[in-house]
């Protein structure tokens, strides 16, 4: 500090306060909300807060300062944290991959309610149905679904979701394979809630969980949140990190009950950063991790690319593909795994 003018030393202090940031961030996933819900709030800007502590590293650098090495060891400990936020290499897409009656392919999409301020529902309709076809999923999982405009999937079997605190019905899963057993974890207080079904496929039974975690009321629009009071906001998003919590806490006692090989799929409203995903993923394989490619973004909060919409597995499952849609009909991106056991 001492080789350093005065806006330099202002500098410093601005870089050592987003690398605090940064490594209460690295924290947030082994942090119960509840014990002080404010702080994870920072599970939504890990990206931008990376691209500030790099931005720094490098303007240390051409200045040959070693201040540059705070936001580098900071960078540092990320690689170690065994976090997925972009993929270099590409990963295998479904289309790309030869069948095998070993595979189970899952296809899952926020499609908020199928309205849009830029497409007219018929639209929407088809183009819902144009996705299914091509993709061709087994199993498809919708979140905010809407019998209202929903899409005409030839399917044999499916199950719409009934949350009996709230009776609603807004998460919908359709199957190529029969389903034996299908119920709702109930989310309390809240439109927001999990299903499941149990399915047959050959010799194995399967439970498919379609999550749809406590929303936390973004707009894609960054300038929407700039007109809300930020004690509000935080506020705000502190309570739904706490209601997410308390939900992770009701799935975790749902899934141990589970003798049969899981999937789960769906909003976690939540990125890889988030006590909320540490929590669902446990030990099991996310999709995106093992053949996804880029940022992954299912969810773009102004320019910010998020991953919040998610396929998790049981260790059984090996993942052979997966494919991000550029489809624009939500404000969720649908994504599409292909799994074999």
């Amino acid at each position: 500090m001492k080789n350093l003018n005065l806006w330099n030393k202002f500098v410093f202090l601005i870089n050592s306060v987003f690398a605090l940031l940064l490594l209460v961030g690295y924290l947030l996933p082994y942090y119960p909300p509840k014990i002080f819900p404010p702080i994870a709030v920072l599970t939504l800007i890990i990206p931008v807060l990376i691209a500030v502590n790099l931005a720094f590293a490098v303007y240390w650098l051409l200045l040959f300062k070693r201040q540059m090495l705070l936001s580098i060891l900071v960078l540092g400990l990320w690689m170690l944290h065994n976090t997925t936020l972009y993929k270099i290499e590409s990963g295998t897409l479904p289309a790309e991959l030869e069948s095998s009656e070993h595979q189970i392919s899952l296809l899952t999409y926020n499609a908020h309610v199928f309205r849009s301020e830029s497409f007219s529902r018929d639209t929407i309709q088809a183009g819902n149905e144009a996705l299914v076809s091509q993709a061709n999923p087994d199993i498809v999982c919708y979140q905010e679904f809407s019998n209202h405009g929903a899409p005409d999937l030839n399917y044999p079997y499916h199950y719409f979701g009934v949350n009996a605190n709230t009776r609603s019905s807004l998460q919908a899963i359709y199957s190529k394979y029969k389903i034996i057993n299908q119920g709702s974890l109930d989310f309390e207080s809240t439109f927001n809630n999990a299903i499941f079904v149990d399915i047959v496929k050959k010799q194995d039974t399967l439970r498919i969980y379609n999550m749809h975690m406590q929303s936390l009321a973004l707009t894609p629009e960054l300038g929407a949140l700039e007109q809300e009071n930020t004690k509000s906001l935080v506020g705000r998003l502190g309570r739904a990190f706490k209601k997410q919590e308390d939900q992770v806490e009701l799935f975790l006692e749902h899934q141990a009950a589970c003798p049969y090989k899981k999937i789960v799929a769906g909003d976690f409203n939540n990125t890889v950063f988030s006590y909320t995903y540490n929590k669902i993923n446990g030990e099991k394989t996310d999709a995106f991790a093992e053949q996804g490619s880029g940022f992954g973004q299912t969810f773009i909060f102004d320019i910010i690319p998020l991953r919040i919409d998610f396929i998790l597995s049981d260790p059984e499952f090996k993942v052979r593909a997966f494919e991000n849609f550029d489809v624009t009909y939500s404000d969720h991106f649908p994504i599409m795994a292909i799994l074999e056991l």
